[in-house]
């Protein structure tokens, strides 16, 4: 026993004392990104998405490229198939390589030239998965709640994980580098570019939601998983879509957002920037003179020349350009998306501009990885702030968050219902904390690996995925009835419905009650409902016209998939009014753009009043029930 103390004593020793030398080559490195491997090397080389460590796919042409001297033929051998192309002017070459079945065995692929071989070893036939979004699809497995049990059980060395370099500029990058990526937000770097096995010490800092959903696929299939996170936080869905199909779009709010991203750009002016940026450095120096305080270490008078909106992450088609265009032409089984927070912040112009947009930011990475047919799912915007009360329900309801799930949702049933069978949805808003990160990734990883496994995996008879789907609306004098295509009840067995609204023609939604109809009483006399159809009413909506559901950015809604308790019904609504104008009456004239403080004020004063009258009404009603004066 003791014996073994010693040991496990010295082996923390030693982990500690590895983990103090990275530490401090970290600490040694600039605050810069710090390049191992470039994008694209002299002589003999190839794209860096092809590694030691990597998963290739199965079941489609092995597509493989780089560069080489001009004229240089390179030959490509990979287990008994091997192919040759010669090296273009501009020192492109690419081979394809037959389709090959799943296999778990290593294998090694050999690149040759005339003077170098390049040789990759441990490269597994399986799955490739992208992933796509902003923080919070990158968001990482160390920050997540229980995130910790997952990390120490990680121990998976058929799931393979890159993570692919943030990358800025409109033109398309051919290659990405392998690196230690600086990062202000955290002051520290992160290991970018390279494949790597899945172990505790390398999943901690991939994306929760992507290492969940890998390996609960893997765990069911037994398939080979490679992962490639191609996420960034604070990212729009414009700057995922090419800027050439963004510019085919027939919209005023797509035209718009193009065009005051085409003035920022020629306006400005590098020169006047570094000018600018010197005055202010300067005058803080005189300021901390002043003070008899000393300048930071290391920040001194600015020489560089900025390149401005140009290079910007959310230039409109930038981001695809940079991080998805490195691996354009890659062969994969498809993609996951998880994004809106950066679209919600220019009101229902910005919410109309993301359900034009969306479907062709799908298309479009469906061609780029060509394959028309290529899986794509979607999960919904997350959550965020103060949580939806009965209480609070109106004023909560004055938010664009709800409206990019509609357009999230919208996408989706657009292409589930023209036919698409690789199209996947899910949501997430019922996953609620505070914080615009909330740290439920785990259940949100679940969710979107149960499409994949019931429509990629064979798995369609043992669960299921697909939301309740409304099938038709039936407005009657004093309630609504919507039709479903399958079987919806709450989540808490025999707790009421919660999260729908009704409203009138004055556009004032209020919480309703909703229920299942009634249809009979069996031999009992007790109650018969039908849970395929939902029956919403309100005291406070005499007429109701529309409905609406889950409709906040913290939503209250607990609608699921009867029997599974984890597929929610979906942020929908059956209006189209605008958020800036919902309810009627509180501007003179309807308003067409983004509402300034002073317009969001008298809305949420409104929606507060309508909370209030509501709250009062039924404490009339209880008083009148229990008697009292």
């Amino acid at each position: 026993m003791l014996k073994n103390t010693s040991l496990v004593t010295f082996l923390c020793l030693l982990t500690a004392f590895i983990a103090d030398i990275g530490l401090a080559q970290n600490a040694r490195m600039p605050r810069e990104d710090v390049i191992d491997v470039p994008a694209i090397s002299e002589g003999l080389c190839v794209s860096n998405v092809f590694q030691s460590n990597m998963v290739l796919q199965r079941d489609k042409p092995i597509v493989i490229w780089g560069w080489a001297d001009a004229g240089e033929n390179v030959t490509v051998s990979l287990a008994d198939q091997e192919q040759t192309a010669t090296a273009a002017e501009d020192r492109t070459w690419k081979v394809s390589l037959p389709a090959m079945a799943v296999n778990t065995e290593p294998q090694t692929m050999t690149v040759r030239g005339a003077s170098q071989t390049l040789t990759l070893n441990n490269i597994l036939i399986g799955d490739l998965w992208v992933l796509g979004g902003q923080s919070n699809m990158e968001f990482p497995l160390d920050r997540v709640e229980n995130g910790e049990l997952e990390i120490i059980s990680a121990h998976y060395p058929n799931i393979r994980i890159l993570t692919v370099p943030a990358m800025n500029g409109p033109d398309q990058k051919e290659g990405f580098a392998r690196l230690h990526e600086w990062s202000d937000w955290f002051g520290r770097h992160y290991r970018k570019g390279d494949w790597d096995e899945c172990s505790p010490e390398i999943v901690r800092e991939l994306s929760a939601i992507g290492y969940v959903f890998a390996r609960r696929i893997h765990m069911a299939s037994q398939v080979p998983m490679g992962v490639i996170d191609a996420s960034r936080g604070g990212t729009t869905v414009e700057t995922w879509t090419p800027d050439a199909v963004l510019r085919k779009i027939d919209s005023p709010q797509v035209k718009t957002v193009l065009q005051e991203w085409d003035q920022k750009v020629a306006a400005w002016d590098s020169q006047a920037d570094l000018e600018q940026r010197i005055a202010n450095h300067r005058q803080k120096v005189e300021r901390f003179k002043k003070e008899g305080r000393e300048m930071p270490a290391g920040e001194t008078e600015p020489t560089d020349l900025r390149p401005g909106p140009a290079m910007d992450q959310n230039r409109p088609g930038n981001c695809f350009a940079s991080m998805i265009g490195p691996l354009s032409g890659l062969k994969i089984k498809g993609a996951i998306f998880h994004q809106g927070y950066n679209n919600c912040f220019n009101g229902t112009e910005g919410t109309i501009m993301y359900r034009y947009v969306f479907p062709e930011m799908i298309a479009s990475w469906r061609a780029a990885f060509d394959d028309p047919d290529m899986p794509f799912g979607i999960l919904s915007l997350c959550t965020e702030g103060n949580v939806q009360t009965l209480e609070n329900y109106c004023e909560m309801m004055a938010n664009p968050g709800p409206f990019i799930r509609e357009a999230q949702y919208q996408t989706f049933l657009d292409l589930y219902n023209a036919g698409d069978k690789n199209i996947g949805f899910t949501s997430t808003y019922d996953l609620r904390r505070r914080w615009y990160h909330p740290q439920l990734k785990i259940p949100a990883g679940e969710r979107i690996a149960r499409w994949a496994l019931a429509t990629q995996y064979g798995f369609e008879r043992s669960i299921r995925w697909k939301p309740p789907m409304v099938t038709s609306i039936n407005v009657a004098d004093d309630h609504i009835e919507l039709h479903l295509d399958e079987p919806a009840s709450a989540v808490d067995d025999g707790g009421p419905i919660l999260g729908f609204a009704v409203a009138g023609e004055d556009r004032k939604f209020h919480p309703a009650e909703a229920e299942h109809l009634v249809t009979g009483k069996n031999d009992r006399g007790q109650p018969q409902t039908d849970k395929k159809v939902l029956v919403l009413s309100s005291p406070m909506v005499a007429h109701p016209i529309h409905y609406r559901y889950a409709w906040g950015r913290s939503p209250l809604g607990n609608l699921q998939a009867e029997r599974v308790t984890d597929i929610p019904f979906a942020t929908q609504r059956s209006d189209d009014w605008s958020l800036e104008n919902v309810p009627l009456g509180v501007h003179e004239e309807e308003i067409t753009t983004k509402l300034d403080s002073q317009q969001q004020r008298k809305l949420l004063d409104a929606l507060r009043k309508q909370d209030v009258e509501r709250i009062l009404r039924q404490a009339e009603e209880l008083k009148a029930v229990a008697g009292g004066d």
